[in-house]
């Protein structure tokens, strides 16, 4: 079976209609040292297993939404839209 996402606006799709995004991180302030800029933009965490990550419908229907994977079987666990109240209350 070809690995799969279920956009929660047009259904099961192939993943070579999205763009995957990384994983949802905090983007430093403006007092934000050379550093810390540097390890937001190019350290990503590298999991073996269950994470929660950005992925962009790029072949529909335009939505970005997330997607809880398990990265050594890319077995998708859960997808869901974005709302601002996950991001106030950190989930």
């Amino acid at each position: 079976m070809s690995f799969q996402i279920d956009c929660p606006n047009c259904g099961c799709r192939p993943v070579w209609e999205y763009h995957y995004g990384g994983t949802p991180r905090q983007r430093p302030d403006g007092s934000a040292t050379e550093r810390e800029w540097a390890e937001y933009l190019y350290n990503r965490p590298n999991i073996a297993g269950e994470q929660t990550e950005w992925w962009y419908h790029r072949s529909a229907c335009k939505l970005w939404f997330l997607v809880r994977r398990d990265t050594r079987t890319n077995q998708v666990l859960e997808t869901k839209r974005f709302t601002p109240q996950e991001e106030a209350s950190g989930g």
